[in-house]
């Protein structure tokens, strides 16, 4: 017994009242729904990603649908940021400046 994981599909559905909510439960599962922005972010198998889009925006109260973004990001963040080994802290780098000390006679 191994567990196979699907890959997963994220689809933002912008509507135009939020009374149809329940019509889109059929099409995958709704993971948020943005009650003043009225949109919907749906999970979908990727296989069934694009024939769902286009079954979507057949429909009356959708506005627009959008694919997520996430699938072509590369997360793989090794080299983000640098050793603690050797590397040392540069401020001029990241924008921070020394100031000198400054003493005040009264």
């Amino acid at each position: 017994m191994s567990l196979e994981l699907t890959k997963r599909q994220g689809i933002i559905v912008w509507v135009y009242t939020l009374r149809q909510i329940k019509n889109l439960k059929r099409f995958g599962y709704i993971h948020y729904v943005s009650n003043r922005l009225k949109y919907v972010v749906l999970y979908v198998d990727q296989e069934d990603a694009q024939e769902t889009v286009d079954k979507l925006n057949g429909l009356h109260f959708v506005r627009k649908v959008e694919l997520s973004y996430r699938p072509d990001i590369d997360m793989t963040f090794a080299h983000a940021l640098p050793d603690k080994k050797g590397d040392s802290f540069d401020p001029n780098e990241f924008g921070v400046h020394s100031f000198e000390e400054k003493t005040y006679t009264f």
